[in-house]
């Protein structure tokens, strides 16, 4: 079998470019070329915050411990495999759009503004207070790219909406397990994930010593 070399497999053959990631020179019907990079652009950034999300909620699922593992690691898969599906809907949309939607990871990292997810093995509920923090980040982001493609493309701003919509149910069943009767969050105050898992961690420490203390 022929080997082919590191130069045959770049971008060009015959002197012929073979490949670009330049928008097409048609976009969906109704929208003008100009309109339709916008929008591609946005759904590219939402893209990339949902590749992030979906990697981060199977980094949870396989790294957490605790009581409550096995509901917090039955309960994340589904949301995985849910955002997974988003992904694959903006890609396509951006492709209809004319644009070139990327999931390569090098490009991911280096269009992200975020860092990783700050949290390795940990207790369940810790997993979940920081995880309440990065839902309410990608739901924000989101709300914030139906505004930007609204006037430009309605049917760009319907698909967020529905993501929006399962992305907010995902985030109440992470919530449920935080809050209390009254309404309170284990996290309430913490806007970083560290700072969320300390304080989910230290109200847990709290309540097994008050059980501590009233059955001695």
């Amino acid at each position: 079998m022929k080997t082919i070399s590191s130069t045959t497999r770049g971008a060009k053959s015959s002197g012929r470019s073979v490949t670009s990631a330049r928008a097409a020179t048609f976009t969906v019907p109704g929208l003008d070329r100009a309109a339709g990079e916008r929008v591609a652009e946005v759904l590219q950034e939402r893209l990339v915050s949902l590749v992030d999300l979906s990697l981060t909620l199977k980094h949870i699922h396989w790294n957490v411990v605790g009581p409550n593992f096995i509901a917090v690691h039955e309960m994340l898969d589904p949301q995985a495999a849910g955002t997974s599906t988003m992904v694959d809907d903006l890609a396509e949309r951006i492709a209809a759009l004319g644009g070139v939607p990327s999931g390569l990871p090098g490009r991911l990292t280096q269009a992200r503004t975020w860092n990783d997810y700050s949290l390795d093995r940990a207790d369940s509920l810790t997993h979940l207070g920081a995880l309440d923090v990065v839902y309410t980040g990608v739901i924000e982001a989101h709300r914030t790219a139906m505004v930007r493609v609204s006037n430009d493309d309605r049917v760009s701003e319907d698909l967020l909406i529905g993501q929006t919509r399962v992305l907010e149910r995902y985030h109440w069943f992470v919530r449920s397990h935080l809050a209390d009767w009254a309404g309170g969050m284990a996290n309430a105050g913490s806007n970083t994930e560290l700072g969320a898992a300390a304080a989910v961690a230290a109200k847990s420490r709290k309540q097994v010593g008050r059980k501590t203390r009233a059955a001695s």
